[in-house]
């Protein structure tokens, strides 16, 4: 069966691309690649506990690190579908308890509190914005990228996903979306986390890669759907990214059956996205 959905109107640009791992267990000596292994949580200010924000804060700071701009004319948004379930638990427990309440937890227990901490580090007052999805992510934030990248004051947009193993209350919940959902429900370990971010902005000399909306694929061999919540789809993209820029050509990305699937284009290809881009 051929599926035919866009999402972008546009081409983007990748300027950057990170991942992160917590608690895999995998290390340098037993990893097919550096990327894959876990890496030391890095410390901050008021933030505790949880590796939410420390993950999420290190692929960020990774992607603004290796290309620095403009944090006026830069925007963020985050994905995660359930946020920082191991501050949720340990709230929870903390209050069932009777346990005097932690302010440190109530205050990192939405997700944009780490977007905060990273606009502050790196100086960047462009719109921030937090998203949940039942499906993997890649989609909704390439989409809400392409959207802020037609405002004029906006050079570039950091989208970044996040995902947690959890205990028995979360557990439950998701087994509850996947019986509504039809979808398996997750095996991450409760102390696993997962992240990675994308940096974009528009086809150029600076983005050696681009993606673009895929206008038709075969949909038979994409394989089962993801459980809820899952950020493989990221993850995948990031990889795709380092490939290409390694050995340039082009990638079909298909995160999910029936979902949106996006044509990632490296060197040549990519800079003639840019020309016709520029000629729309």
């Amino acid at each position: 069966m051929t599926t035919e959905k866009t999402v972008l109107r546009s081409p983007l640009g990748i300027l950057a691309t990170a991942t992160a791992t917590h608690g895999t267990g995998r290390s340098e000596d037993h990893a097919d690649h550096a990327d894959n292994t876990d890496i030391p949580l890095p410390r901050l200010p008021g933030f505790v506990e949880s590796a939410f924000s420390p993950l999420a804060y290190e692929v960020s700071r990774q992607c603004l690190t290796e290309r620095p701009g403009d944090g006026s004319r830069t925007a963020v948004a985050l994905a995660t579908l359930m946020g920082d379930t191991t501050t949720a638990d340990l709230a929870s427990r903390r209050m069932v308890s009777g346990r005097v309440h932690n302010p440190l937890l109530f205050m990192q227990a939405t997700a944009n509190a780490v977007l905060g901490y990273t606009s502050q580090e790196f100086g960047i007052t462009g719109q921030m914005f937090s998203l949940s999805t039942l499906d993997d992510p890649v989609a909704e934030l390439l989409a809400m990228a392409d959207l802020l990248l037609e405002d004029p004051e906006l050079d570039r947009v950091l989208v970044l996903g996040v995902e947690l193993g959890g205990g028995e209350r979360l557990a439950a919940a998701y087994r509850e979306l996947a019986a509504d959902s039809g979808r398996p429900v997750p095996d991450l370990p409760e102390t696993v986390g997962l992240a990675a971010a994308v940096l974009l902005g528009r086809p150029g000399g600076e983005a050696p890669v681009s993606v673009r909306s895929a206008e038709a694929y075969d949909a038979d061999d994409t394989g089962a759907a993801g459980h809820p919540g899952s950020i493989q789809g990221l993850l995948d993209l990031a990889a795709a990214h380092r490939r290409l820029l390694r050995d340039g050509g082009s990638h079909l990305l298909v995160t999910e059956p029936q979902l949106p699937a996006f044509i990632l284009t490296a060197g040549t290809e990519a800079r003639n996205e840019t020309e016709n881009h520029a000629h729309q």
